[in-house]
């Protein structure tokens, strides 16, 4: 009787409201910062149109791929992104650690940057924008206002001038030091817009699913609507015409740079979420019988349709920044912060209602960036609480939980408000959250489920979930094409590695290079480290070790579940489904 009771108190897991949910929070996560601020700018320095060369290489090789078996992965066994690998795959667990780890790396920087954008939506109320003058107590004698009466023919017995927007972001945001060593103190407006973004972000998830999936109907089709806005508005500006040329404009030379290649590579891993375990807890919550193939194709051509429509938007803007400052586009170009928070600031600037461009530009960034922070944070609780069942999915303990890991998150990200916060957020932006750390756990995600699993048995559970037969074009994919090319950028990413520098300038001190290096390990390091300590532990001679971890885990099966809840997991009745486990086990 005391059990039952105990039993009764547990909660169940639940699923999305509906597909529309599902298809929604997928969409805010996967479109986000990197869309807006990141692939224009790669396009235009990559060769332009040429550049969609070996975009549509590594979308069709491994972005689309990836996206599927992770999606796959999770709508199959209703689990979090590291008991899901539990039940494939037990060898492989370290991928689900890794990528957790990565996350939690992630929740930590891409945060920062939103609370930079309140910063920015918060001025934009003024009478008149305070990055466009040079009359501020934070402003140099070498600032100098940019419009259209004062172009460059008057800054000719001027070398060090910097603009006001530049000034603004480095010494009014910022109050940049000069070096990592440098922390000095906290940036207290910047530490209240940190606290309320983490606020916003704990309430839109702390009901799980239910919450969740309520919030993306406006956090993932907001933007959408902004951008549309910007779009129309920038293409309207003189000189838009000239900075879309210059953003398109074919260079089939350029296809022979490697770093062309690695740059798309790595822009299609971060962008499409793979590799971190997003796409196999969003894909948990969908009901059995899905139709995830479908929804992962449609969900890929919105992905990169945004980050082609949004390079429109930016540079219209910025050939018309180019055109009233008689200054070449190459010179206004930016990406990152220096896109969001420099360039695009001045270029609204010297637009009609400057408030109104500013407002909609930055409460665009913060919806773009915010519901990929929530989903990021929604993933690691909820791979958390799919470890810990019995004890963390009861009444309250969620609520505690996102509670603690928020505030561990906002405590362990206080030095990035510091003054010399920006070289530590760089540090963990460029060596902890994506790069190489994503390319090795994508590699060993696709051989794994590729040849441990079986590509043949993908398939028949693609077809039984949703009775659709997968193209063949995908088999070779998992088995072959997409960790060859994941391993190969992996490589190539050691072999040309470029140590970060900070503003093409600062170079940082070895110490902080190995610290970045550390991080980096950490999450790389996860995946043969489980597999040893998995292999040392398990019972048996070496091969029957081997044989037995790369085997769907038995006792983690779902046939092991009751009928009641087998029919509540698969969305109705299934009983091919259990017989089809244990065909697989």
């Amino acid at each position: 009787m005391g059990n039952e009771s105990q039993a009764s108190k547990v909660e169940e897991r639940g699923h999305w409201g509906s597909k529309v949910e599902f298809l929604l929070a997928v969409a805010g996560n996967v479109v986000g910062l990197g869309n807006v601020w990141r692939f224009p700018y790669l396009c235009y320095k990559n060769g332009g149109g040429a550049f969609l060369v070996p975009y549509l290489v590594f979308v069709v090789t491994c972005g689309v791929p990836l996206f599927l078996l992770e999606t796959t992965m999770g709508q199959y066994t209703q689990e979090g992104g590291i008991t899901a690998w539990r039940k494939l795959c037990p060898l492989a667990e370290g991928i689900g650690y890794g990528g957790q780890l990565i996350l939690f790396y992630s929740c930590m920087t891409y945060i920062i940057i939103l609370s930079w954008a309140l910063f920015y939506l918060v001025f934009s109320f003024s009478s008149r924008l305070p990055w466009a003058t040079c009359n501020n107590y934070w402003n140099t004698d070498d600032c100098f206002e940019f419009s259209a009466q004062n172009n460059t023919f008057k800054l000719t017995n001027q070398t060090n001038i910097t603009s006001a927007a530049t000034e603004f972001w480095e010494r009014r945001v910022l109050a940049i030091s000069g070096g990592i060593e440098k922390t000095g103190s906290i940036r207290w407006e910047v530490l209240l817009c940190l606290i309320a973004m983490w606020i916003i972000c704990y309430f839109c998830i702390w009901k799980g699913v239910k919450s969740t999936g309520k919030v993306v109907y406006f956090t993932a089709t907001f933007p959408y609507v902004m951008l549309l806005v910007l779009l129309i508005r920038g293409l309207s500006l003189p000189g838009a015409l000239q900075g879309v040329v210059f953003y398109l404009l074919p260079e089939p030379s350029r296809l022979q740079d490697p770093y062309v290649w690695m740059e798309a590579g790595s822009q299609i891993f971060f962008s499409y979420s793979v590799g971190v375990g997003s796409l196999i807890v969003l894909g948990s919550y969908n009901k059995y019988n899905n139709n995830c193939y479908k929804d992962c194709l449609w969900l890929c051509l919105l992905n990169s349709g945004t980050s082609v429509v949004a390079g429109f938007a930016v540079f219209s803007v910025l050939g018309f920044m180019a055109h009233e400052q008689g200054v070449p586009i190459a010179e206004v170009a930016e990406s990152g912060p220096g896109l969001a928070f420099i360039a695009y600031p001045q270029a609204v600037a010297l637009m009609p209602l400057p408030q109104l461009w500013s407002i909609c530009f930055f409460v665009m960034l913060i919806l773009l960036g915010l519901d990929t922070q929530f989903v990021a944070v929604e993933v690691v609780i909820t791979s958390i609480i799919d470890m810990f069942p019995t004890e963390l999915r009861r009444a309250g303990r969620r609520e505690l939980l996102l509670l603690l890991y928020c505030i561990v998150c906002f405590f362990s990200q206080i030095v990035m408000i510091t003054e010399g916060g920006m070289y530590v957020f760089q540090l963990f932006d460029y060596y902890a959250c994506n790069g190489v750390c994503i390319l090795f756990l994508c590699a060993f995600e696709a051989l794994t489920m590729g040849w441990l699993f079986g590509a043949e048995r993908l398939y028949i559970i693609i077809k039984d979930m949703t009775g659709v037969s997968v193209s063949l074009f995908f088999k070779i994919c998992w088995c072959y094409l997409t960790p060859l090319v994941s391993l190969g950028s992996f490589i190539c990413s050691l072999v040309w590695y470029q140590p970060l520098t900070f503003n093409r300038s600062y170079v940082y001190p070895g110490w902080a290079y190995t610290c970045g290096w550390v991080l980096a390990l950490s999450s790389i390091l996860l995946l043969p480290g489980w597999a040893l300590y998995k292999l040392v532990t398990v019972t048996g001679n070496l091969s029957q070790r081997f044989r037995h971890l790369c085997r769907p885990d038995p006792e983690h099966s779902l046939c092991q579940n009751t009928e009641m809840e087998l029919q509540h997991i698969c969305g109705g009745d299934q009983p091919a489904h259990c017989q089809l486990i244990r065909n697989i086990t």
